[in-house]
Order: C-alpha cells, then structure tokens, then sequence
C-alpha cells in the first residue's frame, strides 16, 4: 500500500517622500479619518505597543513564540549620473525626491551603460525608480527624434494589478515631461479600441508574461514599430518567476530577444527582485543575457516589530486519529484582524488560499458589528479570480484609505502599492523567505514604524518555524529555482517560435542546448515541418495555445451561479478536482456557494447560494513507478536517487470540517477520473539491516515511513523555492521499482519544476531539520504540527511518530557529511 502527499495544482514605491535620515524609532501612522470611529487613546501607537496590546488576555501571551526587532537604518545618498536629462531630474524632485538612494543611482549607470541589472533591495527601497530614471530619460530623447517613433521601453509584472498601479505612478511622477512619456496598459482588461492605440502610440506599455506569449509575440508584425525600437525590458518582481511559471517566463523572453532581433533592436534588461540569493545568476537564467547586480540597499528604514505567534491547542477537540488540534491560523487571523481594525490600525491579511482570504474578511466584519456598526464595511477580501471591476473597486478603496483591513492572497503582495499600511498579518509561512519579507514589507512603507506577524498553520514547517526563529532571521533568503530546458516547457515554445518566424539552425542555441533534439522530436510529432533551411509551424490552431505559462495547463474552469447563469470567477484547470468538486464548498465576495456539479467537459461549475456550517477538503490516493533514476548516492547501505517518475492520481472523497475549529464532520465519496503526471523526484531507500537498528518492525514500518514522507514534504520549503502545494509525496513498505521501503517527493509539474532536484543536493540538511521537526512536537503520536497531511489520500493512517524518529536518525547516521 502506498501513502501518498499530492500537490495542488508590488513592487516597491519610488521611495520615501521624506528624504530624512531615521535616527530612532518612529511611531506608526494615525489612520484615522473625519467622520470615523474615534481613535484608541494613543492615536499614535508603537510597533511594540500595537503587539502589546493584541497580545494582552489569559491566554495570549503564551502565543507569542518569538519577537525580533529591527533597528531603524539611516540612508546613504548619491547624485544622479550626468546622462538622466535634466527635465527629468527635476520632475522626480518635483515628486519630493531631492537626491537619490547610492543604489538606485548604481543602477541607472548600469542601464545607461547598455548593461543589464538586476537591483536586489528590500521592499520600499526605491527599486521603481532606479530603472524608470533611466526609462523615462531614453522615452525624452525619442519624443525629440525628428523621425519615426523614438525609443520605447516594456515593463512586465507577474500580475495586471502591478502594471496599472505602476503606470498610476509612471503617469504622476512624468507628469512635467508632457508628451514624451505615454504609458499604456495593454493586458485581458484592456478593452479592443484602446489596443490599436497602445500599439501604434504608447511608448511605455505595461504588460504581463502571459499577454506577452498569447498577445504580443504571436502578433509580432503589428507591433514591428514598437519592437524595433525597443531600447529597455522592465522585469519586476522578478524573484516571482520561479519554478515552471519562472521556466515559461524565461522562453518567452528568449522568443522576445529573437524577434527584437530581427527587427534589428537589443535592448537592456532591467530587473527588479527582493532580496535573494545570487541574484545576478537568477536573472541571467530568466533572460539568457549577463546581468549585473545591485544588491547593497541604501534607502532608510524605520522600526520593525516582528513576531511569531502559534496559536494555541484546543484541549475540547480532537482531530483524526485523535490527534490534538491547534486553532487555526485562520480563525488567529480573523481574531487578530478584528482587533487591529478596532484601534485603527491600517492592516493587510496576507492568506495562501483565495478560500482562506474570504472567511477572514467574513469573520472579522461578523466580529466588527458587534463593536461598531460602521466598521464591517472597512474590511474585505482580495484574491484572484474576481472580475476586473471588483478588483479595481478594491485597490481605490484601499489607496484612498476607505479600507483599514484587508484579507489578500499573495494577488496583492505583488499587486499594490500599499503605502500607509501600519502592520501585516502573515497566515502561514508564504513558503520561501523571500516571499516572508516582501509581505512583511508591505507595512511602513511610508517610512514609519511596522508590525508584522507570522501567524502558524497546523504544519510541521510552521511549527519548526516559530521554535527556531534563527531558521527565518538568521539565515539568507533562497536561490531562485527555474528550469528553462524541462522538455514540457522548451516544446512548446519552439513551437510558438516557429509559427512567430520560421526557426533556423541558427536560432536553436538561443533556447538552450535541449533545443536541438526536441525540434527534431517536434517534427517526427508532425507539431513542426521542416522547408529548407528552416522549421515551420503549419497546423490551424495558434501554437501559443499550446500551453499554459503559469503551469496549470487545460483551459480554466468557469464557475457559473446556477439560478442566474451570472459568472463568479474561474479556476485553474488543474486545481478544478480538488477546489470545485461535486458538493465542494466555495466563497466568493464573502457569500458561500456550494458546487453543485463540475462539469469538466465543457470546463463549468455550476455553484448554488448556501451557507453550510462546515468547509471541504479534497482527498486523493497516489500511485508512483520510476522510469529513469539519473543520479544515485550512497547513505551506508541505504540509498539517495533522483530521477524521472510517473505518477498516478485520483481524487476519491472530500472531508467536510467544521467552520472555526476544523473538526471533521464527515467524509463523502467522489467519482472523478484518474490523472497521469510525469516529473522528477528525489527518493530514499533503506535497507533490512537498517530496519532492525532503528527498531522498526513490520507493523509499524508502513507508518514510520509515511510520517517521514509528510514530514518532509513539510519542511522541504525551507530548502527550495517552493510550497508544500508545488510537490507531492509518496511512502510504500515494498516499492516494487525499488524492492525496498522507499519514500518519494516529487515535482507536481509536467517534467519537474527543480524542487526535487534541489531536495537531493541538500537532503542532508532537509531531513536533519524534518527529524529534529518531529521529534520537538509536544504531541504524543503525531498531529498536524508534526507528521499529519490536510491533504493525505490514506486519511492520515497509519502514522507512527516515533518510528519516524528513528528511522531518520538511522538514515542520517550513515549519511555523507553535508
């Protein structure tokens, strides 16, 4: 039997207006508006007094695990290089910058220079305007060219609400320049009579990768005029692109650099990312040219109060198995929203699910009417999948100050520039400590003090977390893991490449050293035919159809209120079996729906009005055979693989859990069609011998080795840039690939997304640290802070912690040293 783990499927202002040295700590922002409920009785509160306050109650301090403070830092400034015009120079004055930031100068002498750079800085370090003083001053010297259309520049965003925020901006701070600059928007949302426009005219157009691959590119010959004169690409948040996403992203760019080439342009990339590890080799991988960085953050910083808060066990309740059960991070969340909106603390909820962002928003409006009819209406939600119109309604809202709390999925972490925020709630470890810092980093952006708080799921890696805080504040945050050459990604751009202009020989080492083989798979599929001297892409269909970039691949599935006919929202494809299941509960804009069929033929789930008690889980079961082990280390007797596997799944049931305390109510069986995933994975064996050592005898073989398996899929964030939800595990006693007990963790992506692979070049210290996680549990036999799954396909059974143990301690005894 196999115990299985399957996955699912803002960038920075310009800078603080206040140029001024922070020299002590700063206290945080009166939000307070006329005609609102009146302010606490210190109007202008403290980081520490803010967290002071949340913490106070019976119960409450003990949540508190950790408390860092970060000391305010002063700036260092420079002058800006000779070559900014000077019409320039004084419009970013006239916006309340006198001088700029030692690193935004650095990298607007780089772009100047022709050179690609990436700036590496912290969130509200002024990243914008280190490229956009470069930007704006090549767009002036065009809008004087005699002829033709002058320079032009492309600014792309992993999400629409960054460009229209950015060109919000870009238009504010171009303002004095007139003419010269025209920014454009040019995504879905843009509507059909502005696009002939924005092609023909704007100078400055913000887009996305993907309108990038499904829009632009194919569409090359009418955007000639804007293509050769393209003198710089603006990459923001560019530690976002990562994983198969990042992979996809990285081949479109390669296809935007041949076709700029033909029409005789080669422009200077310019990248933005949050701090990162290496990050110069990170944004040479995602644009295929050499990048210079710029990684030494000048800007000032003020206070910043950051705690760790677990939230505390439920002694009345218990889970699966009889597990204890700890209050969820959601329900913290919720609380702790409730609490901050009362004092008039400008708060955002950041919350991994769309689902998790709702229920806070309707929580804390619940709990704000007891306290003052008026506040409700100052919380809400933001996800993806919200229809344009709702989504602009909130970001105004949020920037005129007419929201003081907001529950948001990682839609808004990249999506606005929230200035004015006093504190950010993290529900969960974002997954990479990257992703940590840019959420914590949304508060006191305008320079003043901060608070953030990281609140604990019921999850190994959370619970690891919050008892070693050296793991979050002591260490560097992760290299970025992208894999343009995964055959599953290259083919399909290939393919898109051709059908853009016929592909030549010479054009195969711009797309990596795999190209070469693929085309020639490629034509034996008859995908690609080959005339001459060059592949042609000849079939009907647009070949950019070919794939999704953001990896989910399938068409995405409409969610349709039943009654009306009216759309909802939509979901990935790839998500629809375990998010929009037959009897699946789903919210949106703070109603409950409950799905009652999902379609997938004609990729539609028809929802009805409800409001159930309870929420639903999916679960699933995993079967795994290894087609290719590539790479294989010995650990004493026992044995470290990575390699290619195929991996079969289903969901068969859903759990329905209570609303608040997630008890289980009841389980209901599913009859959705199996699925077929080929990817990469790490995998370990372990012998007889090692068995006897560890004490472990057959009856709780099978659980030692399951608790491993969803222990390590837990802490494997840590390690790579990834989530649980990006990978998926599988534990058997007798693996018939193997002839040995064996656990896998694998990519949950066509052809592997780098998570495994970096899994098996750190696994020493991956396991070390998924051992010492178990065994410092204050559990009896296993919870969900140690060894349970929310999401296990055997309904957590059998689970053995302290076999577990054991059998890690045996592995890593005989282990290689790191």
């Amino acid at each position: 039997m196999a115990f299985n783990h399957l996955p699912a499927g803002a960038h920075d202002a310009f800078g603080p207006l206040s140029r001024t040295p922070v020299t002590h700590s700063v206290p945080m922002a009166n939000t307070h508006r006329p005609g609102r409920p009146t302010a606490p009785e210190d109007p202008r509160p403290t980081p520490g007094t803010v967290l002071d306050r949340l913490s106070r109650g019976p119960s409450r301090p003990a949540r508190i695990t950790h408390t860092e403070h970060l000391p305010p830092r002063e700036g260092r400034h420079a002058v800006w290089p000779d070559r900014i015009r000077t019409d320039v120079v004084a419009a970013i004055r006239a916006a309340g910058i006198e001088h700029p930031w030692e690193h935004q100068a650095a990298a607007a002498e780089h772009a100047l220079d022709g050179e690609s750079v990436v700036v590496a800085t912290g969130t509200a370090s002024g990243k914008s305007l280190a490229y956009l003083a470069p930007v704006l001053s090549a767009l002036a010297d065009g809008a004087e060219a005699p002829n033709g259309r002058g320079a032009t520049a492309l600014y792309l965003a992993p999400t629409k609400a960054l460009a229209a925020d950015q060109r919000r901006a870009v238009r504010a701070l171009a303002a004095p320049l007139g003419n010269a600059v025209r920014p454009a928007v040019y995504d879905g949302d843009t509507p059909v009579e502005e696009r002939e426009w924005v092609r023909q005219y704007a100078n400055y157009v913000l887009t996305n990768p993907d309108m990038l691959h499904r829009g632009i590119l194919p569409a090359h010959p009418r955007w000639s005029s804007f293509l050769r004169a393209l003198r710089y690409v603006v990459i923001d948040e560019c530690h976002t692109y990562r994983g198969v996403f990042g992979s996809h992203v990285a081949q479109v760019l390669r296809r935007l650099r041949r076709l700029c080439a033909r029409y005789g342009s080669d422009p200077v990339f310019l990248l933005a990312s949050a701090t990162a590890s290496d990050p110069a080799a990170a944004a040479s991988r995602l644009t295929g040219v050499p990048v210079t960085e710029v990684a030494d953050d000048a800007s000032p910083r003020g206070e910043v109060v950051f705690a760790l808060w677990e939230p505390p066990l439920l002694t009345e309740l218990r889970g699966e198995k009889g597990a204890p059960v700890r209050r969820t991070a959601t329900a913290e969340t919720a609380d702790l929203l409730t609490d901050l909106v009362v004092q008039g603390v400008r708060t955002v909820a950041f919350v991994r699910s769309r689902r998790g962002a709702e229920l806070i928003a309707v929580i804390a409006q619940e709990r704000l009417a007891e306290v003052d009819r008026s506040l409700p209406g100052r919380v809400a939600a933001y996800r993806g999948g919200y229809l344009p119109e709702e989504r602009r309604a909130l970001e105004r809202a949020l920037h005129s100050g007419e929201l003081l709390g907001l529950a948001a999925t990682t839609a808004l972490e990249l999506g606005v520039d929230v200035s004015g925020l006093d504190a950010v709630l993290i529900t969960g470890y974002p997954g990479t400590r990257a992703s940590l810092w840019q959420q914590a980093g949304r508060a006191g952006r305008a320079g003043q003090g901060a608070l953030a708080v990281l609140i604990a799921r019921d999850d190994p890696l959370d619970t690891y977390l919050v008892h070693h805080p050296e793991a979050l504040f002591r260490q560097p945050v992760e290299a970025t893991v992208l894999d343009p050459d995964n055959p599953y990604v290259l083919a399909p751009h290939l393919c898109a490449a051709a059908a853009e202009i016929p592909l030549t020989e010479a054009d195969l080492p711009l797309f990596g050293p795999a190209a070469a083989e693929l085309v020639t798979q490629l034509e034996a599929a008859k995908l690609l035919r080959r005339r001459a001297t060059a592949w042609h892409w000849t079939r009907r269909e647009r070949a950019s159809d070919l794939t999704d970039i953001r990896g989910g691949g399938g068409r995405p599935v409409q969610i349709v209120e039943a009654a009306t006919g009216r759309l909802l929202g939509t979901v990935d494809e790839s998500a629809a079996h375990t998010a929009v299941h037959d009897g699946a509960v789903h919210l949106h804009q703070g109603r409950t729906y409950l799905v009652k069929r999902l379609d997938l033929e004609d990729s539609v789930a028809l929802v009805e009005e409800s409001s159930p008690p309870f929420s639903t889980t999916a679960r699933d079961t995993t079967s795994i055979s290894v087609l290719e082990t590539e790479t294989e280390i010995p650990w004493g007797p026992a044995r470290l693989c990575f390699g290619s596997v195929e991996v079969t799944n289903q969901v068969v049931s859903y759990l329905r859990r209570k609303l608040i305390t997630g008890e289980v109510l009841g389980e209901a069986k599913l009859d959705l069609p199996p699925r077929t995933l080929r990817t990469r994975a790490v995998w370990w064996t372990v012998t007889e011998d090692q068995l006897d050592e560890a004490r472990i005898n057959p009856e709780i073989l099978g659980g030692a080795l399951h608790a491993a398996e969803h222990a390590s899929i837990g802490l494997l964030p840590l390690f790579a840039t990834c989530d649980r939800w990006d990978i998926g595990g599988v534990s058997v006693p007798l693996h018939p690939d193997t002839l040995l007990p064996t656990v896998f963790v694998y990519d949950g992506h066509p052809g592997g997304a780098g998570f495994a692979e970096r899994a098996f070049h750190t696994a020493h210290a991956w396991l070390t640290a998924t051992r010492d996680a178990i065994a410092s549990c204050e559990c009896e036999a296993g919870c969900p802070s140690c060894i349970q799954s929310p999401k296990c396909g055997n309904g957590n059974e059998p689970l053995h912690k302290r076999g577990a143990i054991r059998l890690l301690t045996r592995l890593l005894a005989q282990a290689p040293p790191p």
